[in-house]
């Protein structure tokens, strides 16, 4: 287990050289490098460190990013795709550098990688994939079979010496060489605003922090000055995992990019068992769909197409995908000379994060790569992503205005739930988000997302109220479990049996503008 970094007493130190606001990848790695070079850093994490999307992913390390080279080589050039390329085998090997340097037992080893299909119409694109890697300099070719699967593949692109690891042991023996620079690392706090007034001063729920500098590797960025909700597609995958033959199962990581179902094995070091993790079904965080059916789905198609006959664990995977797939690393806006930001790492976050932290660390320090700068710019113009940008928009109206209506519709009052039922509907005048647990606690909440007062919808997997528009995610009881959203959602009492709501505000929970 990890030591607790908790505030035990006192308060908060009071200021810093570089606050960095998040423990997943990005932001340890960030901090690892500045506190390498001398920086005094603070590290802020809302919750636990790798307790979020880095502690819940599955842990391809690859520069093998589904069919991105072809794409970034129409879209952005050959000299693009090759610095793509060498930024994220540069990623990777320095985790293994690293890891073997400071002895962090992480499970990091070496595999292939590929994308599979079994559809002769998608031939070509491998080939096309494989070219286009190819001449960005990367280990890659075209093999018509995978070692171990025994699906009617059609062709593969094959990348070699990938690898894979154990993400959360890697961060914890991270965080503990930064605290060894001399570092700090504080859990349980989160950041709720921030002023730039010359120096930066963030605003967290257990007081202020002073800094030259600001990192937020938050995931989704917790401030809306840069308008990245605008900017961001967010997507939850699905998981599933449990014990498999090795012999019937391949030992290298895989994707089929016909249902863009992904899988690899590792393993247990408790049963010394082989596991198999599933990943899969992806869709609109906050749709209002029966998200336990997707995870029946997959695990079907796990069973079919590998032989996994018993789940053990189920889980999701939290996405942010740019318009045109590379992330945003660099200024959080553009007059911005002392904020920085790093998202947008679609279902690559161990390399693109890792990859963020080394070149946040350079801009921080001035010591960046000017073409590097450039590509990762999270303010870089791109006629041809203008269309995505303005499709993810127009989704996001469309759930304002249906899910509000979709409110208004008749439906069960909240004291008529049955366990483990949910509904959002109007009591008076209020908007409700209502879920009676298995234990029949009902638990009311506001059913407006304090972002920017979006509909929540439910998630019958996760036990979590969800919002359509920006992907922030709630606990039952109104805690906030994914930003952007920095403050909760208000309790709601019912107090008698006519419905007449009474709302527990706290003046800081409403929609925010930070």
């Amino acid at each position: 287990p990890a030591p607790s970094r908790r505030l035990a007493s006192g308060s908060l130190p009071a200021e810093a050289d570089v606050v960095v606001i998040g423990g997943g990848i990005a932001g340890l790695t960030t901090a690892y490098r500045l506190a390498q070079k001398g920086v005094r850093v603070l590290v802020l994490e809302a919750a636990q460190l790798a307790s979020g999307v880095s502690g819940n992913t599955t842990a391809k390390v690859t520069a093998q990013h589904n069919l991105i080279y072809a794409d970034l080589l129409e879209r952005k050039g050959l000299d693009a795709a090759r610095l793509y390329g060498l930024s994220q085998v540069t990623a990777i090997e320095w985790i293994e550098e690293r890891a073997g340097a400071l002895g962090i037992e992480c499970d990091f080893t070496r595999v292939d990688s590929y994308l599979y299909s079994c559809d002769p119409g998608q031939v070509e694109k491998l080939q096309q994939e494989v070219a286009a890697a190819a001449d960005a300099g990367l280990q890659a070719s075209y093999e018509r079979s995978i070692p171990g699967l025994t699906a009617d593949i059609e062709g593969t692109v094959r990348f070699t010496a990938q690898a894979e690891f154990h993400p959360r042991r890697w961060l914890l023996g991270l965080a503990l060489e930064i605290e060894r620079l001399g570092g700090v690392i504080v859990e349980g706090v989160r950041a709720m605003s921030l002023t730039s007034r010359g120096e930066q001063v963030v605003h967290t729920s257990h007081g202020d922090v002073r800094a030259r500098d600001v990192v937020v590797a938050t995931h989704y960025p917790v401030f809306d000055r840069g308008l990245f909700f605008a900017r961001l597609e967010p997507v939850r995958d699905l998981a599933v995992s449990g014990p498999i033959d090795p012999a019937g199962v391949p030992s290298d990581m895989c994707l089929c990019v016909d249902d863009h179902h992904s899988f690899r094995t590792y393993t247990d070091h408790v049963t010394s068992e082989t596991q198999l993790v599933v990943i899969g079904e992806p869709y609109r965080t906050g749709q209002r769909i029966d998200v336990q059916a997707k995870h029946e789905q997959l695990a079907e198609w796990a069973s079919t197409t590998l032989g996994l006959s018993s789940v053990t664990h189920r889980w999701s995977a939290h996405d942010l995908t740019t318009p045109d797939r590379v992330p945003y690393v660099g200024r959080y806006h553009l007059s911005a000379e002392h904020l920085w930001v790093a998202t947008g790492f679609g279902q690559w976050g161990m390399t693109g994060g890792t990859l963020a932290g080394l070149l946040l660390s350079n801009l921080i320090t001035g010591s960046a790569d000017e073409e590097l700068r450039e590509l990762f710019d999270p303010w870089r113009v791109s006629l041809q992503s203008a269309p995505k940008v303005a499709k993810a928009n127009l989704a996001v109206a469309r759930h304002f205005g249906m899910d509000h209506a979709h409110a208004l519709l008749p439906s069960k009052r909240p004291t008529d739930l049955q366990p483990d039922e949910a509904v959002v509907t109007r009591v008076g005048r209020q908007l409700v988000a209502a879920y009676r647990s298995p234990d029949s606690q009902l638990h009311t909440v506001s059913g407006r997302c304090t972002h920017l007062g979006c509909v929540v919808n439910f998630n019958n997997a996760e036990k979590s109220w969800d919002c359509p528009c920006h992907a922030s995610r709630f606990d039952v009881d109104g805690t906030v479990l994914h930003g952007p959203a920095t403050r909760p959602l208000s309790r709601v009492a019912l107090p008698d049996e006519s419905g007449a709501a009474e709302v527990d505000r706290d003046p800081a929970d409403t929609a925010e503008d930070d």
